[in-house]
């Protein structure tokens, strides 16, 4: 009865904002489409995406701007989310925004990395994280290069990590995306005890886990399969987490010969049997299949819990991801059915 009174509200909330996710349909009528003003006209007229498209001409939208107001609609939910959380949720959510965080550090990092003219575009995410982060993006804008990058996080979380490095000969991005990486899974794991109590915590545990393993699995296949990269370089990348792939079972997989061994050894771990690893690609789509039927499950099995807000979010990214993609081959005139392949879908 705790739960279901805790949970009533932001579950009632979630459920609308559900309703308003793109469907398999709307994603088979934007890979129809042959412009990029034509997807900006229909999200404009869609539920879930009606408001912050609301004073845009779609005629000037391009790319770009769309991709800012689609980044600005996931912010947007996070929000209403917390708003309508209590203590314990708002704590689970303050946990999960470690995640936007590393990824606009990762932005950042590129930028200083690849000296762009424009180097940082960051307005459309400002007012969201003087709200809710300890980042300062008016301090991260001014970064000319890493060492100015680094001293403007000092007084976040993140700043030691990434110090370290210059001690390390010549650095690369490549260092660094790793560091934050490692810092990030590791951290979330184990504050999750601090923050998560017993059901919520078993959840979490679960869901996070699974997603640690399966990202070791994927970075181990790409180290072995697109950089012909040795054992004791492939172990340096994994996050030394152990959820359901026992330690022993990732040194072999780590220490396999080739990818094709690699590949007989993975459907051994509890995540990939009885697939067909042959199939192309399907280690890289397997991650995020993984993820939908754990959540989903977690979801129906603990309707008033962290379950119901974590799918969500997983749901609301995972549909960001599709229509980015989805612009870029409209973008490049790709066919639909061709489009589908990409995300997942199946034309009409």
């Amino acid at each position: 009865m705790g739960n279901l009174l805790a949970y009533s509200g932001i579950v009632t909330k979630v459920r609308a904002m559900q309703a308003k996710l793109l469907t398999d349909e709307d994603f088979q009528n934007i890979a129809a489409f042959h412009t990029v003003t034509e997807v900006a006209a229909y999200l404009k007229e869609h539920p879930g995406y009606r408001n912050v498209l609301a004073d845009m001409d779609e005629n000037r939208l391009h790319r770009g701007e769309i991709e800012k107001l689609l980044v600005q609609s996931l912010y947007s939910d996070y929000t209403r989310l917390y708003r309508f959380s209590g203590m314990d949720q708002k704590k689970f959510l303050e946990l999960y925004l470690k995640r936007y965080e590393m990824n606009l550090i990762n932005y950042c990092l590129r930028i200083v990395f690849n000296h762009y003219q424009k180097p940082f575009d960051l307005d459309h995410k400002k007012i969201f994280f003087d709200k809710y982060s300890d980042l300062s993006i008016d301090k991260l804008i001014t970064s000319g290069n890493i060492g100015e990058l680094v001293e403007n996080l000092k007084g976040t979380e993140y700043y030691a990590p990434l110090k370290r490095l210059e001690n390390a000969e010549n650095p690369t991005l490549f260092d660094y995306d790793l560091a934050l990486n490692l810092y990030y899974f590791t951290t979330m794991w184990k504050k999750r005890k601090k923050i998560l109590k017993h059901k919520e915590l078993e959840i979490f545990t679960r869901d996070a886990g699974a997603k640690i393993d399966l990202l070791n699995l994927q970075w181990i296949y790409r180290a072995k399969k697109y950089y012909n990269m040795l054992p004791p370089d492939i172990s340096t990348l994994l996050i030394p987490v152990h959820y359901r792939i026992h330690v022993d079972q990732l040194k072999d997989l780590v220490e396999a010969p080739s990818v094709d061994e690699f590949l007989k050894l993975v459907t051994r771990t509890p995540y990939l049997r009885h697939t067909d690893t042959q199939t192309p690609a399907s280690i890289e789509t397997i991650y995020k299949d993984c993820l939908y039927r754990l959540y989903l499950a977690d979801r129906r099995s603990n309707p008033y819990s962290i379950a119901t807000v974590n799918t969500y979010l997983f749901l609301k990214e995972e549909e960001l991801d599709k229509l980015t993609t989805v612009l870029e081959c409209v973008r490049y005139g790709l066919p639909a059915r061709e489009t589908l392949t990409y995300i997942g879908g199946t034309a009409k």
